[in-house]
């Protein structure tokens, strides 16, 4: 008997790096997932991955800046699974540069995936959860909500803001059962390079930063996941022993 048995989790950002460990971890505890993201390519991938587990696993391209395919997301998952248990926030862009050189486009990209996206998606959880009696919503933070970087404008405010929607969404949704918490990772070692992200925010000595595994936060993920109904760890930060993160800047 696993954990989640029979329950409905949507991971956004599913097909690749810690949505992809997170829909693993869930999977393997019994939940049917629902994993969303823009490339149909890698969400099949994971999607026959993760269903050798031996769970349920939908494959639905969605991007969650797009309000009409949010809206078609969770009309999808209601129509199969005819209820929404754990929401996963974790569809995320990463970009920055100097302030004084950086353009609204680059701004407007990050802010829109990394909280337009789970606002509109905690909206559409939310309106189910609330009819179902309950509900859980974790959304991917970053230790750069709390020490953010240089050269990371866009990625840390969508971060903070992050911060201020799963506190409101907490507060809204206590009474009718629905608990919302944020998950805040260190350096995780995905996909892409190190080398590839340092260059894209201007970390000098990126790759040589100590790193996590993406099933090691998807430990962590689905312990907060798992909690009984009644308890919530509203926010967890996990990083590598020898990160810098106090007094970091």
């Amino acid at each position: 008997m696993g954990r989640l048995d029979e329950k409905v989790a949507i991971v956004t950002g599913g097909g690749v790096g810690i949505g992809k460990a997170i829909a693993r971890s869930l999977a393997a505890e019994g939940a049917k997932i629902v994993l969303a993201g823009r490339s149909m390519e890698r969400l099949v991938q994971t999607a026959q991955e993760t269903a050798a587990l031996g769970s349920t696993v939908v494959p639905i391209p969605t991007d969650v800046t797009d309000e009409a395919q949010v809206n078609s997301l969770f009309k999808r998952t209601m129509d199969l699974f005819h209820r929404v248990d754990i929401m996963v926030n974790n569809a995320g862009a990463t970009d920055g540069g100097p302030l004084s050189e950086m353009s609204v486009e680059m701004w407007d990209k990050v802010i829109a995936t990394n909280l337009k996206g789970p606002f509109l998606c905690t909206r559409s959880a939310m309106r189910i959860m609330k009819s179902q009696g309950g509900g859980r919503i974790l959304n991917i933070g970053s230790i750069s909500a709390q020490r953010p970087r240089v050269n990371s404008a866009p990625y840390a405010s969508s971060k903070f803001g992050l911060v201020g929607l799963t506190t409101v969404t907490a507060l809204e949704g206590r009474e009718f059962g629905i608990s919302a918490c944020c998950l805040h990772p260190g350096n995780v070692q995905i996909e892409s390079s190190a080398e590839e992200i340092g260059a894209i925010c201007g970390i000098p000595g990126y790759s040589s930063e100590p790193m996590m595994k993406v099933e090691e936060i998807a430990e962590v993920a689905t312990l907060m996941a798992c909690l009984p109904p009644h308890m919530n760890m509203f926010e967890a930060i996990v990083l590598p022993v020898k990160q810098a993160y106090l007094g970091r800047g």
